[in-house]
């Protein structure tokens, strides 16, 4: 009775649990490059596209402001409390750790009070503009997994821009606007994440979400990583197939995503009314406590693992790809054009694995003998033709259209073996098999040519089966 309450609720949950999540609250981590199955031809790779994990990528950055003496201190000076604007006491000493400011202030641990952070020279030179371009650069291709967030210690600035980079600095592009009037700053309409959609998800907007002013008690500023997710993946981001094959298939979104380095732009530090107070410049300025970028290397679905080393990010590739992004084949494993991997199908993905290049095959050299100097044709040690060197490492394609042809009538079974007929053996079926017996002879229905023509057949049978090859 028991058990069969046990079933009848089992199943129940089944269902329920199938009506209201359609998808499984994690779609595949991507977490695994290879497992080793069972076939019918024994235990070889299963090969699956892989990522590796998303984390704090602040740990690997290179910072560098511009222009590079704008953080305070050298010379020491004052400035006002953001509480009290008007409490100008305050000091910036670069000689002195308890009162310096430096740029790596950014991105240390924060749990301490009072925080910690870096912070700009004051604008003692208005009407000068006072504007600091600070550079993140990771010298590698990471993805974007979560919120760019930057906490600042002084009011958010009026003005603004997120930038990024996809070839290392040498061209930028906005990422996004902020402003306290978009209007007047950037000639744009103001906009927030949540006007957009799927349709208009890389447009570049300009938002007043974040920038209002030096009083606010705020101090957080956002890009939005995961609410442009949300519009593929769903608002709780369950339904990441979608996601998936969105960025399988629209390179321009996976761009999106993808930076090698990101810029912020502070162009007008915090007002907070319409006229600046020129009897106070010591209140204007910009600090910066905290930024968080939250992203994995760029490994086109070919690594898990993602090393720092030398003060430089690396992918350990698999799938027979090499390069820092596993963007390109490795050396006699280039069977095919290299491709990335693939997030679909849902959940293991497709690894597109590089598979051998197989050259021309020629025998050994050495092996050709001629004892004859009338004989037209070289003996062939028929050993030689058995270490032809036919890769098959890891499941690699043995034979297809593209790489080598089964021969004797063979058949290519799963680009894995070739099946051959009953009268010859081999891995392309290249040889006789009663020659593995010692039975070739006259009476033996398999009767072998004679030395000098049997070589021919052979050394023709290689060479010209070639023709399809890449060389």
């Amino acid at each position: 009775m028991y058990l069969s309450r046990f079933l009848s609720i089992h199943a129940l949950w089944v269902t329920v649990s199938s009506v209201m999540q359609p998808y499984p609250l994690v779609w595949g981590h991507y977490d695994v490059c290879k497992t080793q199955i069972y076939t019918e031809e024994g235990k070889v790779w299963d090969y699956m596209a892989c990522q590796p994990e998303s984390t704090d990528m602040t740990k690997y950055l290179k910072v560098k402001l511009d222009p590079p003496d704008i953080t305070c201190g050298d010379p020491p000076e004052t400035f006002c409390a953001m509480g009290n604007p008007y409490m100008c006491n305050n000091e910036c000493d670069a000689s002195t750790p308890e009162l310096a400011h430096p740029p790596e202030l950014m991105f240390d641990f924060e749990g301490r009070h009072p925080s910690t952070f870096w912070q700009s020279a004051t604008w003692k030179e208005y009407p000068k503009p006072l504007q600091v371009n600070i550079t993140l650069s990771w010298s590698k291709t990471i993805e974007l997994t979560d919120n760019i967030v930057i906490t600042f210690e002084s009011g958010r600035p009026d003005q603004m821009i997120l930038e990024k980079s996809l070839d290392y600095g040498r061209t930028w592009q906005p990422y996004q606007y902020y402003a306290t009037d978009c209007l007047d700053a950037f000639h744009m309409d103001p906009k927030s994440v949540k006007d957009l959609s799927q349709h208009t998800v890389l447009e570049i907007i300009c938002t007043e979400e974040y920038s209002t002013g030096y009083t606010t008690n705020s101090k957080i500023i956002h890009f939005e990583i995961k609410d442009r997710f949300a519009f593929f993946a769903g608002p709780r981001l369950r339904n990441m197939a979608s996601l998936y094959g969105q960025l399988d298939t629209t390179k321009k979104l996976r761009d999106f995503f993808t930076v090698t380095d990101l810029r912020i732009r502070l162009l007008r530090p915090a007002v907070g009314e319409i006229f600046v107070d020129e009897l106070h410049l010591a209140r204007y300025f910009y600090a910066i406590s905290d930024i968080k970028v939250r992203g994995r290397c760029k490994c086109n679905l070919h690594a898990t693992v993602c090393v720092y080393d030398n003060s430089k990010l690396t992918c350990e590739c698999e799938h027979n790809t090499t390069g820092p992004d596993c963007g390109k084949c490795k050396k006699n494993y280039q069977g095919r054009p290299w491709s990335p991997g693939s997030y679909l199908p849902i959940p293991k993905g497709t690894a597109n694995t590089s598979p051998p290049k197989f050259n021309r095959i020629w025998p050994n050299i050495s092996s050709l003998e001629v004892p004859n100097p009338k004989q037209v044709a070289p003996k062939l040690a028929l050993s030689t033709v058995s270490s032809v060197q036919v890769a098959n490492h890891k499941r690699a394609n043995v034979c297809d259209n593209e790489l080598l042809h089964c021969q004797n009538g063979g058949t290519c079974h799963n680009n894995v073996r070739c099946l051959c007929p009953a009268a010859y053996t081999g891995i392309l079926c290249e040889k006789l098999r009663c020659e593995e017996a010692g039975s070739c002879g006259s009476g033996s229905g398999q009767g072998a040519p004679p030395h000098g023509s049997r070589a021919l057949l052979l050394l023709t049978t290689l060479l010209g089966t070639a023709s399809p090859l890449v060389f």
